[in-house]
């Protein structure tokens, strides 16, 4: 029996230029755990570990024919959707997603609502949240939404315990799909004490608690965990709570080390090659 193809994981985001969070740690993340990584480019911005500057949009029709293109040259076993700031953006996402096109459109779509960045700064207009409920969220396997972003999904404050976190999941499941295995991970790390995930499908509902490590190096973590999770997903065979539990395992090693690197005063990135690169 001849072995499974190495699978292509698709990230669609913004570009970072520290290379910490966006599209680039997305493809870091994708090689680090085994996938062939590709990328389509929503939004550049000009950022550093400590603030966002500016915010530059792609054009919509650019964002997809780099969709069209690439799909009808490549296979892409997963996609992660991460930074598309503009609702015309957000859309064009979800039409080339479903276009002609995407016929063997991914058969695993992860979408990390990415709202704010580390620094504060708001990453996503309005317009382009109540496009992302009404068009992104749809294509999901997977929503991976911290505390503040479910907040802004459910227009209420963000949830501050975790029977409130619990209740969220809830709701944000309902704004899936019910046509099969779709699941809401809610990150719990904003609440004080070792954070505590939750993942839930409708049904099932797992508590993934992790250690907190006390470290300046949390920059780009929410993009890496749902990229890891992206490209993990067709090796464990599209098992969600698998991929997730060792999308955070691998994670969690990756913010332990990130005090290797020595890249910016502010919020370093954490450290994608750990497993890889040798001391």
């Amino acid at each position: 029996m001849s072995a499974s193809p190495i699978p292509n994981a698709l990230s669609i985001a913004g570009i970072d230029p520290s290379g910490g969070a966006g599209l680039l740690a997305d493809l870091k993340a994708f090689s680090a755990l085994g996938a062939y990584g590709c990328g389509v480019v929503a939004a550049l911005t000009a950022q550093n570990t400590r603030a966002v500057t500016a915010i530059h949009g792609v054009p919509p029709a650019f964002v997809r024919q780099q969709l069209d293109t690439l799909f009808a040259d490549v296979r892409i076993d997963a996609a992660k959707i991460g930074m598309l700031g503009t609702a015309p953006i957000a859309q064009a996402v979800a039409e080339g997603l479903a276009g002609p096109l995407a016929t063997g459109r991914p058969a695993h779509v992860v979408v990390d609502p990415v709202m704010v960045a580390k620094s504060g700064d708001e990453l996503l207009t309005r317009e382009a949240t109540a496009m992302l409920i009404e068009a992104i969220l749809p294509l999901a396997t997977v929503i991976t939404p911290n505390l503040p972003e479910a907040g802004v999904l459910l227009r209420e404050r963000a949830p501050e315990t975790l029977r409130e976190m619990t209740r969220a999941a809830e709701r944000l499941r309902r704004l899936l799909p019910d046509d099969g295995h779709r699941w809401v991970l809610v990150k719990g790390g904003h609440l004080p004490g070792d954070p505590v995930d939750l993942l839930h499908d409708g049904d099932r509902l797992i508590e993934l608690p992790a250690p907190r490590i006390e470290t300046r190096h949390t920059h780009g973590t929410g993009c890496t965990l749902s990229a890891a999770i992206a490209a993990l997903l067709p090796q464990v065979e599209g098992d969600v709570p698998e991929a997730v539990r060792q999308a955070k395992r691998w994670l969690t090693e990756a913010i332990r080390r990130a005090g290797e690197l020595s890249v910016g005063g502010g919020h370093g990135p954490v450290h994608h090659f750990h497993q890889a690169w040798r001391r």
